[in-house]
């Protein structure tokens, strides 16, 4: 089993990370950012102003903000978590998004943010029972998933 990370106070009274709240991606136009997700994801807008979006994730979101000019990235990506992959790479192609080769499911937008979608039941990372419920969610993990779950003192 993994030995878990120091608490706050075990570490010299450093703050632990304990997760994402959000993250910010640039985007040439709110709007074009919007359809384009749009076609790909199914998602609640959280809000819109002028210059930004926020799509909810359950208890965390991704904030769209424009910049215009923004730039293609190389390596640098975040990860998407969905409930179901399987028809990703078709709604980017015709969304007009990039598929990127490897093993792993990376596209870019049309300002060229990286993503990587992986399945929630493939991956560690998991919501509370009570945020799942509240998103309509019902999704067991498999067996590699539970397994690095469990080795980390962190299986359901």
């Amino acid at each position: 089993m993994a030995e878990q990370a120091p608490t706050s106070e075990a570490s010299g009274g450093k703050p632990r990370l304990v997760g994402i709240n959000h993250v910010a991606l640039e985007v040439g136009d709110i709007d074009e950012a919007l359809a384009f997700y749009g076609k790909i994801f199914d998602f609640t807008l959280r809000a819109k102003r002028p210059g930004n979006a926020f799509i909810e994730l359950g208890d965390q979101f991704i904030n769209l903000m424009q910049a215009p000019g923004a730039g293609r990235d190389r390596r640098r990506h975040f990860g998407l978590v969905v409930d179901n992959r399987a028809q990703v790479r078709d709604l980017v192609t015709a969304a007009g998004g990039e598929l990127l080769p490897g093993p792993f499911l990376d596209f870019l937008d049309p300002w060229g943010n990286r993503v990587e979608v992986v399945e929630y039941r493939d991956i560690q990372y998991t919501k509370a029972p009570h945020i799942m419920k509240a998103m309509g969610l019902d999704q067991s993990k498999t067996d590699k998933a539970l397994h690095e779950l469990a080795e980390k003192g962190m299986a359901p």
